[in-house]
């Protein structure tokens, strides 16, 4: 792959498609995108090496699976420069679906779900308030969420 390598709309396309569906068969994403299923496969390929592409993923309706509580965390690091030492014990907790760094306010933005307020306060009490660096942290309870997406694509 040259480095060089420079987006286009075939590859803008490409993405499109997929973002809506990643199980869409490449067959049909060539279809809609009038080019053949060879080049859909070597063009994701080349956007999974310049890292446009991180996998694929499932979206898990985690209400479903019991996780009905979620909730932002504002956390309050004792210095800045802990960030990275906090985030990787942070990352063990597996109910920490996502760790920001951020101005502001609070030092990092966390997002949890949890079975119930019970296991939330578990999580909070039991892991999150035991990591060296963390000072003190802030909850905000979900009470319903409206959108949730990624950057919509267009040519």
């Amino acid at each position: 792959m040259p480095d060089n390598y420079e987006i286009d709309n075939v590859d803008i396309k490409i993405l499109s498609l997929l973002q809506h569906n990643a199980k869409k068969p490449y067959t049909e994403v060539a279809k809609q995108a009038f080019v053949s299923s060879g080049t859909v496969h070597v063009r994701m390929n080349k956007l999974e090496k310049m890292g446009v592409v991180k996998g694929a993923s499932l979206d898990l309706n985690l209400t479903a699976l019991g996780y009905s509580v979620g909730s932002f965390l504002g956390v309050f690091l004792s210095k800045s420069s802990l960030y990275e030492k906090v985030a990787e014990q942070l990352k063990k907790i597996p109910e920490i679906t996502s760790i920001h760094y951020t101005t502001g306010n609070y030092s990092m933005f966390v997002r949890i779900y949890a079975k119930s307020t019970d296991h939330l306060k578990d999580i909070l009490h039991d892991k999150v308030q035991k990591v060296d660096g963390i000072e003190r942290t802030e909850t905000f309870v979900i009470l319903e969420e409206t959108l949730s997406r990624s950057i919509e694509l267009s040519v």
